[in-house]
């Protein structure tokens, strides 16, 4: 309830400022200042937005290297109808519009980005601040901006060293503490952060050069408890009222106690002869996590058919259902594993842009490439005798249950053996090249023109192996620790994880050469290729309408795309063989953008757009592979599961109205509505095909009817003379498009958060900085998970970051942060029911560090 409160607190700002702008304008002396930090970053970010002919939010840096956050993700998760999910703790996949991942559009310097995602959703923290100048986040479409993202485009801006004046250097260093790791016996507390930029310009300023690096090695600290849900159709009555009472499968426990390590280097060369720039920028970020996890599984609870009746008592139900009891002769097993994966992202681009007679002529050519590699090492141990587990999981983040015997003696549990579970690869390739021609005009309200061609190809491929390792050896009890955390049941762990394995179990135990893969496996992998053409016009405007000057653009994009996907198909559980297909389609896509001005200064500005986008269905939902069961009798329908080759993208029709006035320098009050009709929406269901010549009634996903998103945005932010500042935003938004599951009462849309604000409020003065943010979101449908389909409610969550800073001299400054101060936990609640949730605590994060700029 208190988080709902302040969505209406952040909502409330926006009857305040109409009153003190008209004040402060009288107040306030003309003046020439000198304008830096926070207060330079706000008019920055603003001046674009003013001048931007489409509507956007943009993230500018106070200085060279010096963005407010420590990764871009955290930055977008703060502007207005943006939010982020949360992974290890940090913000990662943004969430824009009521809309999730699958609807964002991403592009370094303009360019589509290869991802290590199964879909193509980005992770934004992967982009450190020092390698980045700032970011532009396009609500609504153009015919020049790259397709593919219905809820917006976010384009991620490198530095442009020739813009630049002398040679510049920035460098950083962090002390991070991490206060979970008190919690959790052997965890790291503390780790490094370490980046920096260097600029410089030679030969008569006409060659910049660019080089950025960033590492941190940050503590992947987690404690978490999780519901395995419900047996809805197969339990029995327990308490007599003659209803069946629904029982949980089960529940676990988990602790992480690893790290994630974070490079990354950015190099960028620009050239400049006359009217002639050439530029090449490449990006490598490197990640390397290392989660060691400690869990407890405790299952055979489920009640099937009413068999463990009389093992039930302390009956707790509450609508059916059974949040809380206790029942006898139940085992457990404790798993002491190793998490390993490996991600790498390079991206490489060449621009060109010169003259000929009126034209203005760009090339640009690109590819990037990402991978990721990971693999789940298990050793596994069930106890040798049984107990009585008791639990009382009744919602709003309550999970307590015991286990009923010593689970941290290792004389009571079995041997182990070692399962290595989904040994994944996945490897990503995306290559771009795309040509512009504009030139200045002056036919009526046009007043230039743009034309452009863009043609890419892309390929996206997955395999994995799972396998088992019996041991060669036994392990001994003196191998074996107890760790005792807050919270939890002890665990019994590894001392040295990688030498009593090792010895155990051989040193290829972990190696993937020469194990079969299994027929999961071999029905699991997937390679998608796709290739794409478009063409686009464009006429930027400037006139007079209704006695009102305007300006903006109109224009046409139009896509083409060719698909293909690979997999894998089984029939009655035979050998898989290899199936293909595929599909292509062609979409137009009309935009146009006008932004009014309501008086002579500009400063208010009525603006409109309308138009049509579009996202393309993720890659990995575009699998050919299949697992189907086969009737003798060829009347009967193929029955089973399969991706689907052959979706379409999703469409919107969409419109934007907004009122924006600019009532001062980094200050600004609007008001905005906008409406998305979107067809073909893609979701799980179960649909009448024909596979093989043959009718077939399979689980796949499928292009439905879609339906209609519409929403509110408010913004205010003001810089005053005194030196303080404030930025809030807060969005409502609305849907009747559902998602295929939970059956009988289904999820809103992906991504569909009905309120979401925030409220920042900053002071800067004699070398003094201080910032305190706090962002909210209402409950929200995500998918946390590689699986398509495996959505969760993130309950609503807010959360709130300090940061201070004090120039110690002019070149240095010394600065502290305390992110995620209220401990904000991340609550999922699965099939709609509130009594099945997983509960997640990061914990608070702290950083002391020095800047030190040339």
């Amino acid at each position: 309830m208190k988080q709902k409160k302040l969505s209406w607190l952040i909502a409330s700002l926006f009857a305040l400022p109409l009153a003190a702008a008209d004040a402060h304008a009288q107040a306030d002396q003309v003046q020439q200042v000198s304008v830096s930090g926070i207060r330079c970053s706000v008019r920055n970010a603003l001046a674009v937005k003013e001048a931007s002919d489409s509507m956007v939010e943009v993230i500018a840096s106070e200085d060279i290297g010096k963005l407010p956050d420590t990764t871009i993700a955290e930055s977008l998760a703060r502007l207005p109808g943006l939010s982020s999910g949360m992974d290890r703790g940090n913000a990662s996949q943004v969430v824009a519009r009521g809309l999730g991942p699958r609807f964002i559009g991403a592009t370094l310097n303009g360019r589509e980005l290869a991802t290590s995602e199964p879909d193509r959703s980005v992770r934004f923290e992967q982009f450190p601040s020092e390698s980045l100048s700032g970011a532009t986040v396009y609500k609504t479409q153009s015919a020049e901006l790259v397709e593919g993202g219905v809820a917006t485009t976010i384009d991620l801006k490198t530095v442009q060293p020739l813009k630049y004046s002398g040679r510049q250097a920035w460098l950083r260093a962090d002390a991070l503490y991490y206060a979970l790791g008190r919690d959790i016996p052997g965890a790291k507390k503390t780790a490094p952060r370490v980046g920096g930029i260097y600029l410089d310009q030679f030969f008569g300023k006409s060659l910049g050069v660019a080089l950025a690096f960033s590492y941190q090695d940050q503590p992947s600290l987690q404690k978490n408890k999780d519901h395995w849900g419900f047996n809805e159709t197969h339990s029995g009555d327990l308490d007599g009222d003659g209803k069946a009472d629904k029982t949980p499968w089960g529940f676990q426990d988990k602790v992480l106690r690893g790290t994630d390590e974070r490079s990354s280097v950015l190099g960028k060369a620009e050239w400049k002869n006359g009217e002639s720039l050439l530029s090449a920028d490449a990006y490598y970020a490197l990640a390397k996590i290392r989660e060691p996890g400690l869990q407890h599984w405790s299952g055979d609870i489920g009640n099937w058919d009413n068999a463990q009746k009389t093992r039930y008592s302390k009956l707790d139900i509450r609508d059916g259902y059974v949040a809380g009891a206790s029942v006898a002769d139940v085992g457990l097993s404790n798993h002491d594993s190793l998490w390993v994966q490996d991600t790498r992202t390079l991206a490489l681009g060449v621009n060109g842009k010169t003259t000929a007679g009126a034209w203005k002529l760009e090339a640009d050519l690109s590819t990037s490439r990402a991978q990721r590699a990971s693999q789940w090492r298990d050793l596994r141990q069930f106890s040798r005798g049984t107990g009585t587990i008791s639990w009382s999981f009744t919602g709003n983040e309550r999970q307590d249950f015991s286990l009923g015997q010593d689970s941290g003696n290792p004389a009571g549990f079995w041997g182990p053996t070692m399962h290595i579970d989904t040994d994944g690869h996945l490897k990503d390739e995306l290559g771009a090249l795309h040509l512009n021609a504009a030139r200045d005009i002056d036919v009526g309200p046009v007043n230039r023109l743009k034309f452009g061609a863009r043609a890419t190809h892309r390929e996206k491929s997955y395999g994995q192996t799972t396998w088992e390792v019996a041991p060669l050896a036994a392990i001994p009890d003196a191998d074996y620790e107890t760790v005792n955390v807050a919270g939890m049941a002890p665990y019994i762990a590894l001392r040295d994880f990688g030498a009593s394995t090792a010895a155990a179990f051989g040193p290829g135990a972990f190696d993937a050469a020469g194990c079969p893969r299994s027929q999961n496996d071999l029905l699991s992998g997937w390679t998608v290729r796709e290739r794409g053409a478009s063409l686009y016009g464009q006429a930027d405007l400037d006139g007079t309408l209704f006695g009102k000057t305007f300006r903006g653009n109109a224009g046409v994009r139009v896509v083409h795309t060719k698909q293909t996907g690979e997999g894998m198909q089984a029939l009655n559980g035979g050998a898989p063989t290899a199936v293909s297909e595929g599909t292509s389609y062609t979409e137009v896509l009309p935009s146009v953008n006008l932004i009014f001005n309501m008086d002579d200064q500009q400063e208010r500005q009525l603006r409109l757009s309308v138009a049509r986008a579009m996202s393309r269905a993720p890659l990995d939902e575009m699998r050919a592979s299949r697992n189907l069961n086969v009737d003798a009798n060829p009347a009967q329908p193929l029955t089973g599961s399969a991706g689907n080759p052959q979706l379409e993208p999703m469409l919107a029709d969409q419109i934007d109205l907004a009122y924006q006035w600019y009532f001062d320098k980094g200050a600004l009050l609007s008001a905005g509505l906008f409406y998305k009709e979107i067809s073909r929406y893609i979701g799980i269901t179960s649909d009448q095909a024909t596979l093989d010549g043959r009718s077939a009634l399979v689980t796949r996903s499928l292009n439905g009817k879609g339906g209609n998103i519409r929403g509110v945005e408010l913004v205010y932010q003001q810089s005053f003379a005194n030196r303080l500042g404030v930025s809030s935003n807060y969005a409502y938004t609305a849907s009747n498009v559902h998602e295929n599951i939970p059956a009988g009462k289904p999820f809103p849309i992906e991504g569909l958060m009905r309120h979401n604000g925030g409220l920042t409020v900053w002071y800067e003065q004699a070398g003094y900085q201080a910032r305190t943010s706090a962002n909210y979101h209402s409950a929200f449908v995500r998918n946390p998970t590689w699986g398509a389909g495996q959505l969760v409610e993130n309950d609503a969550e807010t959360y709130v970051a300090l940061s201070f800073a004090k120039h110690l001299t002019p070149t240095l400054q010394l600065r502290f942060g305390v992110d995620n101060q209220t401990n904000q936990k991340v609550v999922y609640t699965s099939a709609n029911n509130p009594y099945e949730q997983e509960v997640t605590e990061f914990g608070r994060r702290f950083n002391l560090g020095l800047s030190f700029k040339l």
